[in-house]
């Protein structure tokens, strides 16, 4: 950032000006490498942090100018087994010298079946299951509505608060949070939307049996004044909400939603996009369920950067899409397939499902002991090491608290911890760290964030 404002800069006499232009007024590469960005490029796309990179390893990014930042962002969950972890790297190299592309479509190539191969193994969806891979999360979730419509030859899709789906049509219209819409209607038809079933937000003095059980009701009424479950083609539910603040579903509520789906001939369908591949200590948070989709959807730390998504279902829902309805150019594409099989085995090899644990039972008992503390934190709450920690004004959930949220991020930022807001309200603070991450590293940025909160709500009393 520049030292002075450029109209405090004008006021300087000549003099001084000269001498100041000579020894402070100079931009550091970040600051041009912003300033062109903003020259360039769509202001659409967002800027979730100013950050620069210029290369990066394990969980530590190096920036512009050469100064070391801790990554508790994780490139949005993308990076679970690290910044360029060496054998996934050397799996592109590799595949680059044999071949780039030639479309699956056209030309079918090892590196898809094996990966599809793979997955199946990890996440099996009853007695066989079958997959499809395309490039990204929005396009896994475009292709999983279209097989629940031709498996069950229903149109609706019911959604919840607080989802984030993607980007493109009928997935941004699945999406919640009005701002990441604005202007982009009209949406997808037959898309109906109930209450997440958020225990912190509404569960008013409930516990956790009785908020789930009028949760439940609330699902079974929708019948009679939102949509007919025979009109239901899919249920598509986040098991731990991303973009929505890391809410959790209650055990209970996810068996009633598969009964409910099982009674009506409704597909299941789990987005695991952000919560999979280690992050909660499974290869998929509906693991930790009694529970399993009818198909689920997967993309982010699959592929360790590289642009990959997968749809895996049971097999006879899975085949129910007519040939040519599902896919594109570049579904699969054999460089991000081989990545994916790496990063795969890269995380057996480092138990990372384990070290996923791990971290989130570290991040967990630093969050608890600071809200202990700090009275602006009103929850702590996550699966593995999807953690986070929401900001509240008077203890009270309904009335979050972005503005020191915000202050925590800025103040993180200018000591070199990369960190994301999340929620509705923009009032949470997630952690998405790689899970390689040293728990030296993890305690130094736990540090950073604790003095960097004890900071901001001193400011407030």
């Amino acid at each position: 950032m520049y030292l002075l404002q450029m109209s405090e800069l004008d006021q300087l006499k000549p003099i001084q000006k000269n001498n100041f232009n000579r020894m402070t007024l100079v931009k550091t590469k970040s600051e041009e490498l912003l300033e062109r960005r903003s020259n360039v490029v769509a202001n659409g796309v967002g800027v979730f942090n100013t950050a620069t990179v210029r290369e990066a390893k394990g969980a530590i990014i190096i920036d512009e100018d050469g100064r070391e930042l801790i990554d508790f962002a994780g490139g949005i969950g993308v990076v679970n087994a690290g910044h360029c972890p060496e054998p996934v790297v050397k799996a592109i190299q590799e595949q680059a010298a044999k071949y780039i592309h030639t479309s699956f479509n056209v030309v079918t190539y090892e590196p898809y079946i094996k990966l599809c191969e793979e997955l199946a193994e990890i996440l099996p969806h009853g007695e066989k299951t079958k997959a499809m891979l395309v490039s990204t999360g929005a396009e896994a979730v475009e292709n999983a509505i279209k097989i629940a419509r031709q498996a069950t030859g229903k149109q609706g899709v019911l959604c919840f608060t607080g989802a984030f789906h993607g980007r493109t049509m009928m997935a941004m219209t699945l999406t919640s949070k009005i701002n990441y819409k604005t202007g982009c209607g009209p949406f997808a038809p037959e898309v109906y939307r109930l209450p997440f079933p958020n225990f912190y937000r509404y569960s008013e003095a409930k516990d956790m049996d009785e908020f789930v059980k009028n949760e439940l009701h609330r699902l079974h009424e929708s019948s009679y004044n939102l949509v007919q479950p025979e009109n239901l083609a899919a249920i598509i539910l986040e098991p731990v909400q991303g973009e929505g603040g890391f809410n959790v579903v209650p055990p209970k509520y996810l068996e009633g939603l598969r009964e409910y789906c099982t009674k009506h001939n409704i597909m299941l369908i789990l987005d695991e996009i952000q919560s999979g591949f280690a992050r909660t200590g499974k290869w998929a948070a509906w693991q930790h369920y009694n529970v399993k989709p009818d198909i689920s959807t997967y993309a982010k730390s699959l592929g360790s950067g590289m642009p990959i998504s997968a749809i895996l279902g049971r097999a006879e829902v899975m085949d129910a899409a007519a040939p040519g309805t599902i896919g594109g150019t570049y579904i699969g594409n054999p460089l991000s397939c081989v990545a994916a099989s790496a990063t795969i085995q890269f995380m057996k090899d480092e138990n990372l499902n384990e070290r996923g644990t791990e971290v989130g039972n570290i991040i967990r008992e630093r969050f608890l002991r600071i809200m202990g503390e700090c009275s602006e934190v009103g929850d702590v709450r996550g699966l593995g090491a999807m953690v986070a920690i929401e900001f509240v004004k008077n203890g009270d959930p309904k009335k979050p608290n972005a503005e020191i949220c915000s202050e925590v991020i800025k103040g993180c930022a200018e000591r070199g911890l990369v960190l994301l807001s999340a929620g509705t309200f923009k009032n949470v603070i997630r952690v998405l760290a790689p899970l390689v991450i040293t728990n030296d590293q993890l305690n130094q940025g736990l540090d950073i964030l604790e003095s960097e909160i004890k900071k901001a709500s001193a400011k407030t009393i």
